[in-house]
């Protein structure tokens, strides 16, 4: 009892010196409960919504959830006759035909995409009874004709569309011009989808090409009948092999499965940027205690002399960090949830929609948080406490501050040097490998050793690091800037722990900075030599042209050459009898001249040629395959061919189209039926010659009417892969400020402690004439120093694992290093800007000291 009283009031009594490092606790918590509040939220947001708008039973077409079906722009679906024949089966209370299509584009009479920009589908189908289960109209009436069309609720508010608004949608067969009959709103939260909704035969004729056709059947079951039941009954009368049987609970796990991944993917992520967090607030925790006990020495030696135990003076010290770890934890949990809802009003603005009243708040994310945020503070508390422990009773006679356990730094230097060490080893050998899965092992042991031996080597190279910095940066300022080296100089461990939290961030910041640039300059080097096309033709959303648009692309007068490309599944045995999934890439012979690709043997025009094809040299040898072999391909909804391998291209050194099989858009016109025939993914075009600027501006012509539909020549199209890169390296260094923030916190902390550890000297430096200019700059000064060291090593570290990295996508194809030097010398300035903001709040309380009571601080 008397621990846990000297604790609360030890804890109690440096409740400002604790504060910065019970901000950690309570950020890295926060973080990791708010990514679970968030994403529990998202998921069950989603769980509602399938709930809602699945019927009772769903029939659907067998190949309906094929991913690897031709690619037609129109959904699988069945007769009308399944409908009728459902409706007869026993327990059934109604069974309506439902069409659904996502393969559309509707815009406003501005021609701007309503599809969301956040990934969010834009789905038409035809307004069922179904659909009121989780929908009612709200404005106006159901569409009661061709030039009719009702949209959600969310839509309409967010292009402030109202009724009586033509909109166009756009589909395979044609375009749809219709205008808002009504406006019908979601009784549960829309995640962000626009839907619009046709009659009945206008969705049929112009999302499936057919009438009496729908693409799933919503069966009702009658009073009392079960959805096991209806769904046996159903099958029963249909025939069980023939489509594809769901109940209402199969369907929205279906559903949710197919979300999951993403959902997953999201939460782990967001995670892991929490434990880089909470790893560098771990480096905040030992320093602050540490620094504690340093200037509690005196104090703990006369507990030590006054009878208590080594063990009692470790409990002390622990229960302090348990104390910290229970305050930050409890408001790290708090500020979790205020993150959360602060990431879904973010979501909401991007076009994600939800609902905050409907957060989602388990019962484990309070305990994870609780459990990981004392654990960590515990366990980061426990060597500042053994060191506590360690303090002898002649320590009371002596002044403050323990002196440096030599024998521990020469343990701690040869450990980091063999840490180090077998990191860079490690490196190495993942830049050497042949085979991109064994150099990411090696590359992931590489990154963890050499980061835990950077950590542990800190404070013995702090003091070689901290000189040259200083002779640069401190000493300029004379004397100041002399005593600002000195007194970073004085605790190596202590500025080594420092850095080394701003060394992480920065570490990861830096490593994805070469990988980025890496990868826009290796795909812009492989543009140069192996496009030929002066234009491409696509949809970033990966959906395929619509026929109207390559027909109009390929009627372009001021074009020489339009080559067409399609993705074509299909199962490939091969002469080894080994059979596996893959997609051609079907495309016509000009093909060759806008992708160069290099051929190991045979010739590629060879492929272009009636029942011909090739492959890619890798699996030409995992196979055996050569020049003149023939390949069993059964084409996905058609028949089974046997090609001719006419050419085998080179795979080393590509990262366009590396492994492609190619074959002639004529040879899978013969094996496939008309409407089973994929879209064209993309397309090339070439201008004749000297009428590239005017092809340019009559492909943006042709394609204003279709703003789903990109022209890129090659500027654009590196434009946009450095766009694509950079906004996914903004989002992950968005992330990664936290643990930045984190790290600042540790300096200031550490500035801090070391002003009110160095009290009475202060006083007399002020005493002899030190003024209170002098003595902030030099605290500045100091700062700056500790950032600028911290920088030095993470960006350095951070620069050999991108560099290891980009070996490894030089496997796929990347072979172009390059080092973002803006970057690296932008961040290395910025750090020492950071040192100076951390330094503001203890340079002011250190120049405001009264200088006679800082001389008689004991």
């Amino acid at each position: 009892m008397t621990v846990v009283k000297t604790s609360l009031r030890n804890f109690l009594a440096h409740k400002g010196r604790m504060a910065l490092s019970g901000i950690a606790v309570v950020l890295s918590v926060a973080f990791v409960c708010g990514t679970l509040v968030f994403t529990d939220t998202m998921g069950s947001t989603f769980d509602k919504l399938f709930a809602a708008t699945s019927a009772d039973v769903t029939v659907s077409p067998k190949d309906a959830d094929d991913d690897d079906a031709p690619d037609t722009g129109k959904p699988a679906s069945l007769p009308a006759s399944a409908v009728a024949a459902a409706g007869r089966a026993d327990g059934v209370k109604r069974a309506e035909g439902g069409v659904t299509s996502e393969s559309v584009t509707v815009v406003d009479k501005d021609n701007k995409n309503m599809g969301s920009s956040t990934g969010a589908p834009t789905i038409a189908g035809n307004w069922t009874r179904n659909d009121r289960r989780s929908m009612e109209i709200t404005s106006g009436h159901a569409p009661r004709g061709p030039t009719e069309v009702m949209v959600d609720a969310d839509t309409a508010d967010k292009h402030g569309l109202e009724l009586g608004d033509e909109l166009r949608t756009i589909a395979v067969t044609g375009d749809i011009r219709a205008k808002i009959s009504g406006i019908a709103t979601f009784k549960v939260t829309n995640p962000g989808a626009a839907i619009v909704f046709f009659d009945t035969d206008t969705a049929q004729r112009k999302l499936l090409g057919a009438t009496g056709r729908f693409t799933q059947v919503s069966v009702t079951a009658d009073t009392n009948v079960t959805d096991g039941l209806l769904k046996k009954n159903v099958a029963e009368q249909l025939g069980a092999d023939r489509y594809t049987y769901r109940t209402q609970q199969e369907a929205a796990d279906a559903n949710r499965d197919e979300m999951g991944s993403f959902l997953d993917v999201l939460k782990y992520a967001l995670l892991g940027f929490a434990g880089i967090a909470l790893l560098v607030g771990v480096f905040l925790i030992v320093n602050t205690f540490s620094m504690l006990v340093a200037q509690r020495t005196r104090e703990i030696g006369l507990m030590r002399a006054l009878g208590s135990s080594r063990r009692q003076v470790n409990r002390s010290v622990l229960t302090e960090a348990l104390l910290l770890g229970v305050v930050g934890s409890v408001l790290g949990v708090g500020a979790g949830i205020g993150l959360a809802v602060g990431l879904m009003k973010l979501m909401s603005s991007m076009g994600i929609n939800l609902d905050t009243s409907e957060m989602t708040l388990v019962w484990t994310t309070p305990v994870v948080g609780l459990v990981l945020g004392i654990v960590v503070t515990v366990l980061a508390a426990w060597l500042p406490a053994r060191r506590a422990g360690r303090v002898s009773p002649m320590a009371a006679l002596r002044d403050a501050g323990t002196p440096a356990d030599g024998r521990a730094g020469a343990v701690r230097a040869v450990l980091g040097v063999l840490l180090t060490g077998g990191g860079a080893a490690c490196l190495v050998a993942a830049s050497q490998a042949d085979k991109a899965a064994t150099g990411s092992l090696f590359l992931g042991g590489g990154v963890l050793l050499s980061l835990l031996g950077f950590i542990v080597v800190g404070p013995t190279v702090a003091g070689f690091f901290v000189r040259v910095l200083s002779a640069v940066v401190a000493r300029p300022f004379g004397r100041v800037g002399r005593l600002s080296e000195r007194n970073a100089l004085r605790n190596p461990r202590r500025t080594g722990a420092t850095g080394a939290a701003l060394m992480i961030g920065l570490a990861l910041v830096a490593a994805l900075s070469v990988v980025g640039s890496s990868m826009v300059a290796s795909a812009e080097d492989q543009l140069d030599a192996s496009v030929g096309a002066d234009f491409i033709i696509q949809n970033d959303t990966g959906q395929p042209l619509t026929p109207a648009v390559s027909k109009k692309i390929r009627a372009n007068p001021e074009l020489a050459t339009v080559t067409r490309y399609k993705d074509v599944p299909a199962k490939l045995t091969a002469p080894d009898g080994k059979t596996g999934d893959t997609i051609l890439s079907a495309n016509d012979p000009s093909y060759m001249k806008d992708l160069r690709r290099e051929t190991v043997s045979g010739d590629r025009a060879g492929v272009y040629e009636r029942d011909a094809m090739s492959v890619g040299q890798d699996y030409a040898e995992e196979h055996g395959v050569k020049v003149g072999d023939t390949l069993t391909v059964a084409f996905e909804r058609g028949r089974t061919a046997k090609l001719r391998v006419a050419a085998i291209t080179k795979d080393e050194g590509e990262a366009l189209d590396k492994g492609a099989m190619y074959v002639g858009i004529r040879t899978v016109r013969s094996y496939l039926p008309a409407d089973r025939m994929p879209l064209d993914q993309m397309m090339f075009a070439t201008a004749k010659d000297g009428r590239a600027d005017a092809a340019y501006q009559a492909l943006k012509s042709d394609l204003k009417p279709y703003p789903q539909f990109k022209v890129r020549d090659q500027a654009d199209y590196k434009e946009a892969l450095k766009e694509q890169v950079g906004q996914l390296l903004n989002m992950v260094y968005g992330l990664l400020a936290l643990a930045i923030v984190v790290a600042v916190l540790g300096v200031v902390n550490t500035l801090a402690l070391s002003v009110v550890e160095r009290t009475r000297e202060i006083g007399m430096m002020r005493a002899i004439g030190l003024s209170r200019r002098q003595l902030r700059r030099m605290i500045r000064l100091e700062s700056v120093v500790i950032a600028l060291f911290g920088a030095l090593l993470g960006l350095g570290l951070g620069m050999s694992w991108g560099a290891t990295a980009q070996r490894l996508l030089a496997l796929e194809g990347l072979n172009v290093l390059q080092i973002p030097w803006p970057t690296i010398l932008g961040v290395f300035a910025g750090s020492a800007v950071v040192g100076l903001a951390a330094a503001l709040v203890p340079a002011f309380r250190a120049g405001r000291m009264n200088v006679l009571n800082a001389i008689a601080t004991e």
